[in-house]
């Protein structure tokens, strides 16, 4: 039990925080992402090259979907499965070795996004027989929720992280400062970080656009703290309210979604999937962020009440 216990430690010590990590991610995901991660820094490979490689085998799986046979279907989860231990495995290792790049934060941003394109078209050309065109309608739409969906997880988990952990703990970022430093850069010599930030940039806006409520909780404290840092006395509170919100976050960005993925695939109706993502889960991402924006607007009232006692 001790050294169940001792590995448990060891996984954790490598994540970003256990308070945005559900008991399957810990157990399933990112148990054998820590013994992948060990496995490369044991051969000294780069955590960059593990984000290849995870890019590499969930482009593999998408494109396995594309046939309507089972075997090839199987061989693909399974693949989609060691891609996202990879995925893990990536951000592990980077904080075991402290070999943290920009490189690596942008690869790692953007390998679920082309495991999931692959998926998206190998199943449209895969009902194109059927359907027609209009697979293609629903599976672009698909994606639409699936970016917001993603997006909106990503940003709540690091607000969580920023009152949880404090900055340094956190990657949220104001788009506003990633545009004030990309254009500082020159293009002739910072033409890399320069067009990241770019886009980068247009994301973190994308977050901001998204979350109204948080904005004018963010600009008040800054304006009250010099900080987007909620007292001591309300960090708790905000936490409190925040963990069932992350539990959603987490359920609508992996696990969640490719387990259903999985099962219309056994079941040979995958085109299921573009609904689930559209219905079910769109209802999941309203929910989260109606329950969110409450929750700033709470805080901020109370804060505003406070001010004036």
């Amino acid at each position: 039990m001790n050294k169940i216990k001792a590995l448990e430690d060891k996984i954790r010590s490598t994540l970003k925080s256990d308070e945005t990590e559900g008991r399957f991610e810990i157990y399933f995901t990112r148990s054998f992402g820590y013994l992948w991660a060990l496995f490369f820094r044991k051969l000294h490979v780069h955590p960059n090259v593990v984000t290849l490689l995870s890019a590499i085998l969930g482009t593999a799986a998408g494109i396995l979907f594309y046939y309507d046979n089972l075997r090839l279907n199987l061989l693909g989860m399974f693949l989609l499965i060691w891609a996202n231990w990879y995925d893990c495995a990536d951000g592990q290792l980077a904080r075991m070795t402290g070999q943290k790049t920009l490189l690596g934060r942008i690869l790692d941003g953007f390998v679920g996004d082309i495991w999931f394109f692959v998926i998206y078209v190998s199943l449209s050309f895969r009902y194109q027989a059927t359907w027609g065109y209009s697979i293609w309608i629903l599976a672009v739409a698909a994606g639409i929720c699936h970016s917001k969906q993603c997006l909106l997880a990503d940003y709540y988990r690091n607000i969580h992280l920023l009152f949880y952990k404090g900055r340094e703990g956190s990657e949220l970022d104001s788009s506003t400062e990633q545009r004030k430093q990309m254009k500082s850069l020159s293009w002739k010599k910072e033409w890399f970080q320069k067009i990241y930030l770019y886009f980068y940039s247009n994301y973190v806006h994308s977050q901001e656009q998204l979350t109204p409520r948080f904005q004018q909780l963010r600009r008040l404290l800054i304006q009250k703290y010099g900080r987007c840092m909620l007292p001591a006395e309300w960090q708790e509170k905000f936490r409190a309210a925040s963990r069932p919100l992350v539990r959603i976050a987490n359920i609508i960005t992996f696990d969640t979604r490719v387990i259903f993925l999985f099962i219309v695939l056994a079941l040979g109706k995958a085109w299921i999937y573009f609904l689930f993502e559209m219905t079910v889960l769109n209802i999941l991402f309203f929910y989260m962020r109606y329950k969110h924006e409450r929750l700033c607007r709470t805080i901020m009232n109370d804060l505003d009440t406070e001010k004036t006692l």
